[in-house]
């Protein structure tokens, strides 16, 4: 139980810590993957079973680890830059409803198959990013930053559409490790694109690269997967939706931003939606 509370404070943080960089989006994404990167290479190749599966994989689980890498490069871009147009409380809802989109993506795209309650609960969610909209069209530029929000849950579930067919023949390990490479690339690329040079923003952008490498990527994600081994993934996952409470708390005593009665109802709908969603594929599982 410990490790889930340090898991959920990981990941709420990283909205914070976004908050707290200088930089241009891309390059505080930037700073986050290297860094992820530069801390997974010496356990990745420090083992020799690892090393071989890294060496012997296939081109095309290759080729779709980097497309993968790429959908997670545009999603943290798109997400970093959401928060500088709308509320932290906003923006983590709304990229929570990645579950619905995968949904979505798995019906049509990979001709899978969505139950009644399913549907249902894609409704809710939807109906609660609907009210979320409103709520923030009220406040100037804020919509924006949903909309940004909105497509960072779409480019992320792709990302994880990818993975799930990638990970029938590739361990956890390489995959993200390929991914991360990947997405450390395209993100360097595009500030080199932008014209945006990785040093010339202080070392606001580096230190928060750093926490969010740490804190948001090891021990908040990496931390639930090893939660998996103890907890069944319904607490998992449920714990997860902390995220968007955690984060309000903290964005609400850092940032003076107190969330509207309308956020919360919307809010409330979308985390209720991807939950009951949630809960009806581990059953089916």
């Amino acid at each position: 139980m410990i490790m889930i509370v340090i898991g959920v404070l990981g990941i709420s943080l990283s909205a914070i810590f976004v908050r707290y960089s200088n930089a241009p989006s891309a390059v505080t994404a930037a700073f986050r993957l290297m860094w992820t990167v530069l801390l997974m290479t010496p356990v990745v190749l420090g083992r020799k079973q690892v090393r071989q599966e890294l060496m012997t994989l296939e081109k095309k689980n290759v080729l779709l680890s980097e497309i993968s890498g790429i959908f997670l490069a545009i999603h943290f871009v798109l997400w970093f830059e959401s928060l500088k147009h709308t509320s932290v409380a906003s923006s983590t809802t709304i990229v929570c409803t990645e579950v619905i989109w995968v949904a979505l993506g798995f019906y049509f795209l990979m001709k899978g198959k969505i139950n009644k309650k399913a549907v249902w609960a894609i409704g809710i969610a939807f109906v609660g990013s609907v009210i979320i909209a409103c709520a923030d069209s009220v406040a100037e530029g804020y919509l924006y930053g949903d909309v940004l929000a909105l497509l960072a849950a779409v480019a992320v579930a792709i990302y994880t559409l990818i993975g799930r067919i990638v990970r029938e023949k590739v361990s956890t390990a390489i995959y993200t490790y390929v991914v991360y490479v990947s997405c450390a690339a395209v993100l360097v690329g595009t500030c080199m694109a932008q014209g945006n040079g990785l040093f010339n923003y202080g070392v606001s952008a580096i230190v928060v690269g750093l926490l969010l490498a740490v804190f948001s990527t090891i021990l908040g994600h990496s931390v639930f997967s090893w939660c998996l081994k103890y907890f069944s993934p319904a607490f998992v996952s449920a714990s997860k939706l902390c995220e968007p409470v955690v984060a309000a708390i903290f964005a609400g005593i850092l940032f003076g931003e107190v969330p509207t009665g309308l956020f919360l109802l919307g809010g409330g709908m979308i985390l209720g939606g991807v939950l009951f969603y949630s809960k009806i594929e581990i059953e089916k599982n």
